[in-house]
């Protein structure tokens, strides 16, 4: 669209479209992903496969084509299909929770309804419905971010404490009061700025928010983890975590720092990161490989660091701006299309045995 001035028949503007499918579409697409795949592990259940997985897909699809073109269609077909898949994720969550009375992770489901109607005010809006301006893609990254903060809490710590433990040196200290409140100002930053995107107050919320964040982190003790890589990443993706919310506060307070600067360290850099990171791990531990990191592995966090940094780098370099967004995308493209690629056949081939 940038390059060539091509325009896609969506009721959504150029921007619009680009926010709500990297939100609704992509990154709901891991959470689902995520979810389904550590349900399981949760309540001791099979997995969901077969017709309702096939299903799902097909939803998420139909939503994703629908979004596209949706100015061809009758008016609020679009989000009708857009959001069909985010109830039928809830639902399928839920009669699995349910049925194993883990009543623990019924607040999974909380991410899930919120990216649904965020992902409704966004379709609203564009449908000339009065909803105050930006507050769809706002409450989704909120959304995605809460949950990146919550479940970073819960994997990062334990993965490493695990691999510590085989080898000499400081533990990782278990949760305890600055994990709290690292997570009640981060996450009550995020939710204010949802709705009061100017208020100063709310960026010292953030800071606040980005500074306790920054000590939970340094707890966990990723220095010790360079010599492993899919161990590492986990740590990285964290800490794009903090650089964002930082940002995000000092451009709440009218600091000369972008707000986009904010927004793709949370998301190129913090959300992209820790879904490729997630993703690595899982694969590799679900087909019965070690949990290490290879030197494609390596490659791919390197590409989508370097995708993040110069997406952000593109906000300051009025006269690179152009150079530099091209530049991210193919970096991007190349980090997931690498994953594809290296990695789909490990899914698609039978595990291996140890």
């Amino acid at each position: 669209m940038f390059t060539t001035g091509a325009v896609l028949p969506s009721r959504f503007d150029p921007l619009a479209w680009h926010i709500h499918e990297m939100l609704f579409g992509f990154v709901m697409a891991a959470v689902a992903g995520f979810l389904l795949t550590a349900i399981p592990n949760w309540t001791g259940r099979s997995p969901v496969g077969g017709g309702l997985l096939a299903l799902l897909i097909g939803l998420w699809l139909l939503g994703r084509v629908a979004c596209m073109v949706s100015a061809l269609l009758p008016p609020w077909w679009a989000a009708v299909a857009d959001l069909s898949f985010p109830l039928v994720l809830a639902g399928m969550v839920s009669c699995e929770v349910v049925a194993a009375q883990n009543w623990r992770n019924l607040p999974m489901l909380a991410p899930v309804v919120v990216l649904g109607v965020a992902s409704l005010c966004m379709h609203l809006q564009a449908g000339g419905v009065s909803v105050p301006e930006g507050l769809g893609w706002r409450l989704g990254v909120a959304g995605v971010i809460v949950l990146v903060s919550a479940m970073g809490g819960r994997i990062v710590p334990s993965f490493t404490r695990n691999w510590l433990t085989r080898r000499p040196g400081a533990a990782v200290p278990p949760p305890g009061l600055i994990d709290w409140l690292a997570l009640g100002a981060l996450h009550g930053g995020l939710m204010a700025w949802t709705f009061l995107p100017e208020a100063a107050p709310v960026g010292g919320l953030l800071l606040l928010g980005g500074a306790l964040n920054l000590w939970r982190l340094l707890r966990w003790r990723g220095g010790a983890t360079v010599g492993e890589p899919l161990l590492l990443i986990l740590h990285v993706g964290y800490a794009w975590l903090v650089l964002g919310a930082t940002l995000l506060g000092l451009a709440t307070l009218g600091a000369d720092v972008p707000l986009s600067a904010a927004i793709h360290a949370l998301t190129v850099g913090a959300v992209g990161t820790m879904i490729l990171a997630v993703m690595t791990r899982a694969t590799r531990g679900h087909t019965g490989r070690a949990l290490t990191a290879d030197r494609v592995a390596s490659a791919l966090y390197l590409l989508v660091a370097l995708a993040a940094i110069t997406r952000i780098a593109a906000t300051f370099g009025a006269g690179w701006t152009m150079s530099l967004l091209e530049v991210s995308a193919c970096l991007w493209v190349a980090a997931f299309a690498g994953f594809a690629i290296s990695y789909g056949p490990m899914l698609l081939l039978p595990p291996r045995r140890q």
